[in-house]
């Protein structure tokens, strides 16, 4: 039997009674890739008991180091800044905006239930990052830094001006303000921690950053805004006894990976766009992008071949973006595949009010609720999307708690790395991050990048004026 608060994941309109057969895919397509797909997951799987994906136990770990520190600093500090980038920030963000009021950081500590309010500073604008510093009280407030190499320059840089300041500010006591989650053994940022003793917490071996939220690097945060981190892996440890299924038509990771990988490939569709009903649940779509694009944007399969992979992961909200992008959806090109995310019950009811009774396209509204009216919507434009022979599918959160985030998480994770068994690609690297790295890493004057900065000095130079206006 299924429990109620299960996400469901629904394709219905991805068939072609729905949206026809030159842009749906068929029961066939789905046996014949499910047959396929038995022989991935098993491989997956295995790969998991050999210690390989360690990702796949995250749902197990022990929180109760993480409860402790955040039971022991609760009332303590009013601010707890998440100091990250990439998969250090977003899935912060998304579990902090989903699981906490959208006004959280507006709201007394008092209501807060005593709880930190929760900053993530994700970029080095100077205006943006000053901007916070100067309008947070130092002696309320711990910063959470968080690098498994040490070695990221954004992180690096706002470390260093973090640990300035509260030198400046709070004295010798700055430590104290300072908790680090890196790597256990190895790192420039582990030295650091290992020299001047900070607070710290480990990413666990193995687990890269996109795939990391369900650790340390995620649950710190979550668990000092008073999130119920265990809730969260229960709910992933629900999915993955889902996951574990090899028929494809019992496991919404695997179904959901195929279907996207057969609309891209076959099909020609190879934007992906994610469209949360939901304020709580946009930034959900926003890890998603990172999880996506990097882990299958790859100019190279396993075999070495060129294969330049990957389809392009999309935001955008309903309703807001029915105002500003479904024109596009609905007549433009048919290149997208959309996934919308569907809360079916909220965590506040607001009705409507009948106020102009004699006013009929006004008044019809009335007597519903704003939560009938956004389920309407996006009913509405997944209608009006299959009805232009537009593909789309929704996961449907029952409710939106930490077990059904924790679930979305677990099954988005798995999916990306069974996405990577179709594409034959790595899902685990980005090597394509590292020559914008190495460039940064040469233009700001690090050592050993000489010969880099030469040629970046000698690609500048040959650049032209003609081609500035």
């Amino acid at each position: 039997m299924s429990n109620k608060k299960n996400i469901r994941f629904d394709f219905n309109n991805m068939m072609p009674d729905r949206v026809g057969e030159e842009h749906g895919l068929c029961l066939a397509d789905l046996q014949k890739i499910g047959a396929k797909s038995k022989g991935y997951m098993e491989e997956l799987l295995l790969e998991r008991a050999e210690g390989k994906l360690p990702f796949f136990d995250l749902p197990y770990q022990d929180v109760s180091g993480i409860l402790k520190f955040a039971d022991g600093n609760k009332g303590r500090f009013e601010n707890f800044v998440v100091v990250g980038i990439g998969g250090s920030a977003l899935g912060n963000i998304a579990l902090q905006n989903s699981l906490n009021s959208l006004l959280w950081n507006e709201m007394s500590q008092e209501d807060r239930g005593g709880f930190c309010r929760i900053y993530v500073p994700d970029n080095v604008d100077p205006e943006y990052f000053g901007g916070l510093l100067e309008h947070l009280d130092p002696r309320r407030t711990l910063f959470n830094i968080i690098s498994k190499s040490g070695a990221t320059a954004e992180t690096s840089a706002q470390f260093l001006i973090i640990r300035k300041r509260l030198e400046e500010s709070v004295g010798r006591s700055f430590k104290d303000h300072i908790c680090v989650t890196t790597d256990k053994k190895g790192g420039l940022l582990r030295k650091i921690v290992d020299a001047e003793g900070y607070e710290n917490f480990l990413v666990p071996d193995g687990v890269g950053g996109r795939f990391s939220v369900l650790s340390p690097v995620g649950l710190l945060s979550a668990a000092m805004a008073g999130i119920d981190i265990q809730g969260l892996l229960d709910g992933a440890a629900a999915m993955d006894a889902r996951c574990k299924a090899v028929d494809i038509f019992k496991n919404p990771a695997m179904m959901n990976a195929a279907l996207q990988y057969l609309f891209d490939v076959n099909k020609g569709k190879r934007i992906s766009v994610m469209m949360p009903y939901s304020n709580a649940l946009r930034d959900m779509a926003d890890w998603y992008r990172q999880l996506w694009a990097e882990s299958l944007g790859k100019r190279f399969a396993l075999d070495g071949s060129e294969v330049f992979c990957g389809p392009t992961p999309v935001k955008a909200l309903g309703t807001t973006d029915q105002h500003s992008q479904v024109q596009l959806y609905v007549e433009g090109p048919n290149d997208k595949v959309f996934t919308f995310l569907v809360a079916e019950n909220f965590r506040k009811e607001l009705p409507i009010p009948s106020v102009y009774k004699d006013i009929e396209g006004i008044d019809y509204l009335g007597g519903h609720t704003m939560n009938e009216l956004m389920n309407a919507e996006q009913k509405a434009t997944a209608f009006a999307l299959a009805s232009s022979r537009r593909p789309n599918c929704s996961v449907v959160f029952p409710e939106i708690s930490p077990f059904t985030v924790g679930q979305f998480i677990y099954m988005y994770e798995v999916s990306t790395a069974f996405a990577g068994k179709l594409y034959g690609i790595n899902p685990f690297d980005q090597p394509g991050v590292e020559e914008g790295k190495l460039a940064t890493f040469a233009l700001m004057g690090r050592k050993g990048y000489e010969e880099k900065a030469r040629e970046m000095e000698e690609w500048g130079k040959s650049a032209k004026d003609r081609w500035v206006i």
